[in-house]
């Protein structure tokens, strides 16, 4: 029986920069239009360019880069502000000529890269961000609070939040001149995830997965990239994503909804056996300050704790940054009920190493495992700032 085929909503060209194709953006701004409209219960095909729009090529090269680009939007035929917009999606697959990532080369189901040598894994292709357009008071309200955010914390690096800019923005449709610079000045970035969704990096919004999204202009108009393979900076670049959307009338209202709801896909790499890093709100890695139940420190803790054991294998702090958010690590919230420390832990699975990595009485044997592609300029990866 022969695949049924289904209408391409968005078409890019993976061989091209992002700039100048029609269909991409990398701005949340509601007067942006649909570039294109589905009817609810429809089954479509999204192409997606990676998330750097072809900046980087299958090359030990790693400058930086703008990101994100989006497909879209997509307007869902019916949708009206309130309604829940249901999105399954069916499948992320590669363009067939462009099967490479940032972080690896892969195979079939399986990840590895010539920069961090002994390691194998499954991944799980997902979009890192999807969500629906904000409302103009919406957006006002998230200009608002981040901007406070940032004055709160001037020169604060890296920095708490990222204002719009004009520099580096693009919306691949004609629009008229006032609302192209209109859309660049108030335009949000699309870096951190929000109320609409966006840059959520859900590693298992996989095949078979289900996400429920406010709606927040009529259409709702819909928009997905920064596709991985796995999590984080093992994304999968050139990418097509298989989706359907449905609609909840009055879904909002119904569900209590501010925030979208995800369901997870039932495909998902078992690993068994880790080895689990603890980490408390006490920056142990540094001036050694009490937080007080910050679970974010108490993370980034588990994850330098993680480093520290990975470098003793032999690995550098640049290929063990590129293996934590690439593999599929476990972070879980252990405690936050006993002052003052959070607890939260990082669990590596063992069995994506070709060799065991377990602690012994002699110590752990290390490696000579090289290094990772770095900036050109020379710039090394720095230990993260915990304010």
């Amino acid at each position: 029986m022969q695949a049924q085929k289904h209408r391409t909503a968005v078409h890019i060209d993976p061989f091209k920069p992002a700039e100048g194709q029609k269909g991409l953006m990398n701005r949340w701004h509601p007067d942006i239009p649909a570039f294109c409209s589905v009817k609810p219960g429809e089954v479509f095909n999204v192409e997606c360019h990676d998330w750097v729009g072809g900046q980087i090529g299958n090359n030990d090269s790693s400058d930086d880069i703008k990101i994100h680009n989006l497909s879209g939007p997509i307007a869902v035929e019916g949708a009206k502000t309130g309604d829940v917009l249901v999105v399954d999606i069916l499948d992320v697959t590669p363009f067939p000529d462009m099967q490479w990532g940032y972080t690896g080369i892969f195979e079939s189901i399986y990840a590895t890269s010539r920069h961090i040598p002994g390691v194998r894994f499954a991944g799980i292709p997902h979009p890192g961000l999807i969500g629906t357009m904000p409302s103009q008071e919406l957006l006002d309200k998230w200009n608002k609070r981040e901007g406070e955010l940032i004055a709160a914390n001037e020169g604060c690096c890296p920095e708490v939040a990222l204002p719009p800019t004009a520099k580096g923005a693009y919306v691949g449709q004609d629009l008229p001149d006032k609302v192209r610079e209109k859309v660049y000045k108030e335009g949000a970035r699309t870096i951190p995830g929000r109320e609409h969704g966006g840059n959520v990096d859900i590693k298992n919004l996989s095949r078979g997965s289900r996400c429920y999204f406010p709606v927040y202009v009529d259409g709702a108009n819909l928009a997905v990239g920064d596709l991985h393979f796995s999590q984080g900076d093992g994304e999968l670049s050139f990418c097509g994503a298989i989706e359907m959307t449905s609609i909840i009338k009055d879904g909002v209202k119904k569900l209590g909804l501010r925030q979208p709801i995800f369901l997870p896909s039932p495909i998902d790499p078992k690993y068994h056996e880790q080895i689990i890093f603890q980490g408390v709100s006490v920056d142990v890695h540094g001036d050694g300050k009490q937080y007080s139940m910050d679970a974010t420190v108490a993370y980034k803790q588990a994850a330098l704790n993680c480093f520290d054991y990975l470098n003793r294998l032999g690995y550098s702090r640049e290929q063990a940054y590129l293996l934590c958010s690439a593999a599929p690590v476990e972070a879980h919230v252990g405690a936050i009920v006993d002052v003052p420390n959070a607890c939260v832990t990082m669990g590596l699975p063992r069995a994506i190493f070709d060799r065991d990595i377990l602690p012994t009485e002699d110590g752990l044997e290390k490696r000579d495992y090289g290094q990772a592609a770095i900036r050109s300029d020379g710039v090394r990866c720095k230990q993260p700032n915990l304010k």
